[in-house]
């Protein structure tokens, strides 16, 4: 009887440090706000992605050190979907259902955002999504930081059909193989045809992601361009570009006979290219590094001084970048939004984000749309220059607002401008 009450008193203590600790994991997990960070590390995309990852963790550092969000500390949780789409979707279960996290900062490409979009309006999360894209899309659960078509993709070939961007005639559409490039494309060639552009006049043309091979397209180019003054526009995405910016310098193609604008392309992906004969070759983005302004300059020796001291990789030159200004301007809306709903719930925050506003690097306040989910952005385009930075040859002479479906595509003038509130 003595041993049996002896094991019951073993049992009974078991049992209360059992529920102590399950009370203090609990009450530890309750002293922060987690953070969903789903970026690809590895794979075709990781060129482009890793980087977003740290901006996410150098802002969360950040808002911590100043007595984070609701007097609770942020957590991150990183996951790598590693370039594969349906994993992307996997990754989001995981963290709005096992993590529980409050908030995603992520995804570059189009297909790996088509992925996830269902989970997080099934869940109910929040997604942040940093990067430019073709627009045709609205979601309660998505807020939109990189641009739309009208405030990159169309100012652009108004640029090159310009005189001072050179009275292009001709164009070769150039893009990987998946919605983003396809949908953007459908868009211009239609906007092309609206300002005499005949179809004969227009070559579109696809490559699978992390293709290599750009001898023969670029030949292709060549002759293309024998036509007709030409440009190209491209959508390339990933490390594809880099093979892709080699074989323009090897054949000669240089800028002032057949520039090349790029939307996939910053400071980034130049990074690994030998750059001198692609001097004039062009970009459009709503931010370069090279812009000049109090901001800015406070953005980069922030990013500097975090890219040392993590030791990361490239901290011996540390680039900024377009969708680390849009990562930056997420993050930092998304707190504002916490703190005037008093709350992490999603819809209270989904409100609260209405007309949210901050200071950008790029020297605008950047604003978020009351109804469509998207950041009114100022247009930038810059020339590649020799060290792989951009000079700024043109710009919008203020905030542009988004208008995610293209008056390009037939049908779209009667969708509404804001998400369905489910």
């Amino acid at each position: 009887m003595q041993r049996r009450g002896h094991l019951k008193a073993i049992a009974t203590a078991a049992a209360i440090a059992t529920g102590a600790l399950t009370f203090a994991t609990g009450a530890f997990a309750a002293d922060t706000i987690k953070v969903g960070i789903l970026h690809s590390l590895s794979g075709t995309m990781a060129i482009s992605e890793t980087v977003l990852k740290d901006t996410v963790l150098m802002a969360i550092d950040e808002i911590n050190a100043k007595g984070g969000v609701l007097g609770k500390k942020l957590e991150p949780v990183v996951v790598d979907p590693a370039s594969n789409w349906p994993l992307f979707a996997e990754k989001t279960k995981q963290l709005l259902g096992q993590d529980k996290v409050s908030v995603i900062f992520g995804c570059w490409t189009s297909v790996s955002r088509k992925s996830v979009l269902p989970v997080v309006e099934e869940m109910n999360g929040l997604l942040f999504y940093p990067v430019q894209y073709e627009g045709e899309e609205l979601s309660k659960n998505v807020f939109y930081t990189g641009a739309a078509p009208n405030q990159q993709a169309i100012p652009a070939v108004d640029y090159l059909m310009s005189k001072e961007g050179g009275g292009a005639k001709r164009w070769v559409l150039l893009g990987t193989d998946y919605v983003y490039p396809r949908t953007t494309n459908k868009i211009l060639r239609a906007y092309l045809k609206s300002k005499g552009v005949a179809d004969k006049d227009i070559d579109e043309k696809y490559t699978p992601f992390g293709h290599s091979d750009y001898q023969t397209i670029v030949a292709d180019v060549k002759k293309f361009s024998a036509g007709g003054k030409t440009a190209v526009v491209s959508t390339i995405n990933g490390d594809s570009n880099v093979p892709f910016y080699k074989e323009l310098g090897n054949a000669g193609l240089k800028a002032k006979d057949v520039p090349v604008v790029a939307f996939s392309v910053g400071e980034e992906e130049l990074r690994g290219v030998d750059t001198k004969p692609l001097v004039g070759h062009l970009a459009a983005w709503n931010y370069f590094m090279s812009i000049k302004n109090p901001d800015n300059t406070a953005f980069i020796k922030k990013w500097s001084d975090y890219a040392k001291a993590k030791k990361l990789p490239g901290s011996d030159k540390p680039l900024t970048n377009d969708p680390m200004e849009a990562t930056y301007i997420g993050i930092n809306m998304w707190k504002q939004a916490v703190e005037k709903a008093k709350s992490t719930d999603t819809d209270k925050v989904i409100a609260a984000m209405a007309g949210q506003t901050f200071k950008a690097p790029s020297g605008i306040v950047s604003k978020m749309d009351e109804k469509n989910h998207h950041l009114h952005k100022s247009v930038f385009i810059g020339e590649v220059k020799a060290d792989g930075q951009f000079n700024v040859v043109w710009k919008t002479p203020g905030p542009v607002k988004a208008k995610p479906w293209s008056p390009f595509i037939e049908g779209n003038d009667k969708k509404p401008d804001e998400p369905a509130m489910k």
